[in-house]
């Protein structure tokens, strides 16, 4: 055993060293990683596409950087590790498409160098079908090129479990060591709590093996990520704690909820579901997320006849607890929630695939090639269905709060200016406004400096068409614009000569 734990060692250092000299056979490594990140990204361009327009949360994090349009109000469960991804573009161009291009290439730059992790614990051919299922689900495609951090908290979970598991098996790897730092720091970075959740059977692990070096490359990647929002706690949210309670409080209060069905309704097209209410979409759209267990299942199995149990169990243990809190503590859904313990699982299942349509000699199973691979294209049918619906939902929604801001500058409602009520925060930002809440999960202003502020500024409030409006606007003249009921503030009594 221990011979055969030596020869696997001496493989790896082999593998790497080649790699690392840009030898044939690191170039035939990386070639076909990089031509899946590469398509990756040009499925980013051709199916989402770059006009797609800002989403709510987006707004939040691009507005934070930006030069042309205020500041969003920015809750306390968020981090700024995705205003900081977009601020070298952001920061000086207002332009979407080259925003959205910009970030389809980081995507797909990342997702080569996460699947460049993992290299020497699986073969070629895993990592590139474990990369092809992650990148081609709709809610991969969809978020890929977006101002949003599951992403990256995907990526980074790849990136440290894969250098976590080279780390473990090669002590002399100091690549691997700064790779775990790195991976950790990007998902504390963009979601500190879910970067704790990914990361807890890798600190059990370190813990009951005595890891100490790796446990403290990992508790330091996490710090270094961590930092600013623990920071931030403190100067804006009156302590760490108090922050915790009020992002639980935002998400509606963590605790035993069940989000299993919540999830499965998401799973459609939509990117919120909240209150998750509604029929369950067809069969064919969920079938995949009943058989990814079983294939995990059926990878782990794999991997314990092979004696190699601990490269598989260890990230399906990182997949499992990334995904507790939002299946069981949140009662509401979004399929991008979910999308660390996807990029984990992906490459098990695949290592699984492989197995089913190839006997241990390397002969290929014919029947059960055929039945993987009308699975695989039926899998990539409904994907793509379900992204375009999605596309073209977001994309008119969108449009509709462009076409709202045009209406507010005839209006009279033009930059400096503030909003509020229903959608003021997406609305404003296409107009230029500020935006107010005098309650809810925005809540940053009260009626008293609405008013104070109409004395100066333009100032709208926004309802469904025939709501009721707060006091403050009830007086104000109403517009009908869209679906929407439009009451502007009365401009200022000016003083006479």
């Amino acid at each position: 055993m221990s011979d055969g734990a030596n020869a696997i060692l001496v493989r790896m250092r082999r593998r790497e060293q080649a790699a690392a000299s840009g030898s044939p056979r690191g170039r035939r490594v990386d070639g076909p990683l990089a031509a899946v990140a590469a398509v990756f990204v040009l499925a980013q361009l051709v199916l989402v596409r770059p006009v797609l327009g800002l989403g709510w949360d987006e707004i939040v994090y691009v507005s934070q950087v930006t030069s042309h349009t205020p500041a969003a109000f920015f809750s306390a469960p968020r981090s700024r590790g995705v205003s900081l991804l977009v601020a070298p573009v952001a920061s000086w161009s207002s332009s979407i498409p080259l925003l959205r291009v910009y970030l389809a290439l980081l995507s797909g730059l990342a997702l080569f160098l996460a699947l460049r992790a993992w290299r020497g614990l699986f073969p070629t051919r895993v990592l590139v079908l474990g990369g092809a299922l992650f990148a081609s689900l709709w809610m991969t495609l969809f978020y890929g090129p977006q101002a949003m951090p599951n992403y990256w908290v995907a990526i980074g979970a790849l990136i440290s479990v894969g250098c976590f598991l080279r780390a473990r098996a090669d002590r002399s790897a100091r690549a691997a060591l700064w790779g775990i730092a790195v991976g950790a720091a990007l998902m504390a970075w963009m979601r500190p709590t879910d970067a704790v959740w990914v990361t807890v059977p890798l600190l059990v692990l370190t813990l009951v093996r005595h890891h100490w070096r790796l446990l403290l490359v990992l508790v330091a990647g996490l710090a270094a990520g961590a930092v600013q929002w623990v920071i931030e706690a403190y100067v804006g949210h009156g302590g760490l704690g108090q922050r915790l309670s009020e992002a639980s409080r935002i998400q509606g209060g963590l605790g035993w909820q069940f989000a299993v069905d919540d999830q499965l309704r998401s799973l459609g097209g939509r990117a919120l579901c909240r209150p998750c209410t509604g029929s369950m979409p067809h069969p064919l759209v969920t079938v995949w997320w009943f058989v990814l267990p079983v294939l995990a299942g059926l990878g782990l199995v794999i991997a314990a006849r092979a004696r190699r149990l601990g490269r598989t169990l260890v990230p399906l243990a990182c997949a499992a607890t990334a995904a507790v809190p939002y299946l069981f503590m949140i009662g509401y859904a979004a399929p991008r929630f979910l999308q660390p313990t996807y990029a984990l699982l992906a490459i098990p299942v695949a290592d699984a695939l492989w197995h089913l349509v190839r006997a241990p000699g390397g002969k290929w199973r014919p029947v059960a090639a055929a039945l993987v691979a009308l699975g695989l294209a039926g899998h990539l049918a409904v994907q793509v269905a379900v992204l375009e619906r999605t596309v073209a939902r977001n994309t008119e929604s969108r449009r509709d709060w462009d076409r709202t801001a045009g209406a507010l500058h005839r209006l009279g409602v033009r930059p400096p200016c503030l909003l509020t009520g229903h959608e003021a925060l997406p609305i404003g930002y296409y107009a230029g406004c500020s935006s107010g809440a005098t309650a809810g999960h925005n809540e940053n202003t009260t009626p008293a400096a609405i008013l104070r502020t109409a004395q100066r500024l333009p100032v709208a409030h926004l309802t469904p068409a025939g709501g009721t409006p707060p006091g403050y606007a009830r007086s104000w003249p109403v517009h009908r614009v869209s679906d929407l009921d439009v009451r502007v503030a009365p401009p200022p009594e000016r003083a006479g000569p």
